[in-house]
């Protein structure tokens, strides 16, 4: 065997070694988020909580249940910028609840509305009542957001990403560490004709892990198999040249040596 067969050999098989690795790391990601899904699917059919219980939870809290019930600060209400409904382009209501002996406010994400440049909406046609009883489930502000504003349109902060510190300057009080997301909103007095589309939580799934395991799985398969081809053929003996096979020059050569 030449040594660069075996360097060859040697390559194929160290490239399939990575490539199993890389395999099973991808199913143990997919274990990792099917189990993710269960704990977050359990939060969502789980009875509502008090929101200032679990709050305090930090990332734990995310997608749990929780109500409350404040004041609606519209005066310092935003938007999330450049939202999609079925297609469609719109905003997301963004409103501090002032919740009663607490100092902190809460953001409350109302549901999406209409807009068609992404980012203007005249918010007082949105507005659902004075004191609102949000139900709806927590989640999280973004971590290191860069560039978290796309501007302002009518005197309105419109949010690229939901920002704590954009967020909290522009309200101008602090803010509680988490934000809900509203899933069904009572108001006093009643609610405006119109209301925003409440949001849901994101789809559960598996992700694409499995299919990248299939194909590292695959490229591990071909490493081996052709590494086995190279080396069956290099331990093969070279075979005589068949007589049929020779030319006119080839059998002169014979006749002249036979001579």
């Amino acid at each position: 065997m030449s040594r660069r067969t075996l360097s060859f050999l040697l390559f194929a098989v160290a490239a399939a070694a990575v490539c199993v690795r890389l395999g099973v790391w991808q199913l143990s990601r997919r274990a990792e988020r099917r189990e993710a899904n269960a704990r977050i699917a359990s939060r969502l059919v789980a009875p509502p909580e008090p929101f200032v219980r679990v709050a305090p939870l930090g990332d734990s809290a995310r997608f749990r249940r929780v109500h409350l019930v404040g004041v609606a600060d519209y005066a310092h209400e935003q938007v999330l910028g450049a939202r999609t409904n079925g297609g469609s382009p719109g905003v997301h209501l963004l409103t501090p609840l002032r919740v009663g002996g607490r100092d902190t406010v809460v953001l409350v994400n109302r549901g999406w509305v209409y807009s068609p440049d992404g980012a203007s909406v005249d918010r007082a046609r949105w507005r659902e009542g004075d004191t609102l009883a949000v139900t709806g489930f927590v989640e999280r502000y973004a971590q290191g957001a860069a560039r978290a504003h796309m501007g302002t349109r009518g005197g309105v902060t419109v949010l690229r990403t939901l920002d704590r510190a954009a967020v909290a300057a522009a309200v101008g009080a602090p803010l509680a560490p988490v934000l809900v997301v509203a899933t069904q909103l009572e108001s006093r007095p009643a609610r405006a004709a119109e209301t925003p589309v409440r949001l849901t939580a994101p789809a559960l799934d598996a992700g694409p892990h499995l299919g990248y395991a299939i194909q590292w799985f695959a490229f591990a398969t071909i490493a081996l198999v052709g590494s086995a081809v190279v080396w069956s053929r290099s331990r093969r003996p070279l075979a005589a040249v068949p007589a049929e096979g020779r030319g006119p020059r080839a059998e002169g050569r014979a006749l002249t040596s036979e001579r």
